[in-house]
């Protein structure tokens, strides 16, 4: 499999220049299911004969810890399960004996967290995987999932990680600082957030260097 014929769906912004290390074509979804559906079908079109979704998850399984990393065997999705390829696992580190929800709404709450651990039996939560991995069994390429853990199952997402990000999936300042305006109380959530989300990016790198 060349290379040059993978393509990789991410979220975020910061997510894309990651992935970028690796030489593979990269799109990014903006951080919505939506999004990652026309990233995914887009890389399809574009010809790749490979996806692999990657970027940051929400835990899950309670013991997972911000960082810890997520190459996952199967996704759930729209109540359809969807084994990853093992060889393409591979060429990420190597398969995690998890299952990852492809979900279609971001997961903000301990309870809804709570929920999903007990109901899927999913590890970990993004918005990309879900559309990764429907639309490559559509077309029938083999597909991966590499995610790092970032918001822990104990921890709710502040109002602001549901507002900051554009279409492009780079972080809003103005949006986030409106938020905070209107809900200064999610200050100290909104920073141990961002401790999170560099811990996640920091293991995320290390992976894809080594990959």
């Amino acid at each position: 499999m060349g290379s040059e014929l993978i393509g990789v769906v991410v979220g975020l912004a910061a997510e894309a220049r990651i992935a970028r290390r690796l030489g593979w074509k990269v799109a990014v979804g903006g951080g919505t299911a939506g999004g990652a559906e026309t990233a995914a079908r887009a890389l399809l079109d574009a010809g790749v004969s490979a996806l692999v979704s990657l970027g940051l998850a929400g835990g899950l399984d309670p013991s997972l810890r911000p960082g810890d990393i997520v190459v996952c065997e199967t996704v759930i999705s729209r109540g359809a399960r969807y084994r990853t390829d093992a060889a393409l696992s591979r060429r990420l580190g190597g398969s995690t004996p998890h299952a990852l929800l492809g979900g279609d709404a971001m997961v903000a709450s301990v309870g809804e967290k709570q929920r999903l651990w007990r109901e899927t039996g999913a590890a970990a939560v993004d918005l990309e995987s879900g559309a990764v991995a429907r639309l490559a069994t559509e077309r029938g390429v083999p597909f991966a999932v590499l995610r790092a853990i970032c918001d822990p199952a104990e921890r709710a997402l502040p109002h602001a990680a549901g507002v900051a990000l554009d279409a492009r999936g780079a972080v809003g300042v103005w949006r986030v600082l409106a938020s905070l305006i209107a809900r200064p109380g999610q200050l100290p959530a909104l920073l141990r957030l961002a401790g999170d989300a560099a811990a996640a990016r920091r293991a995320l790198l290390g992976r894809v260097r080594s990959a």
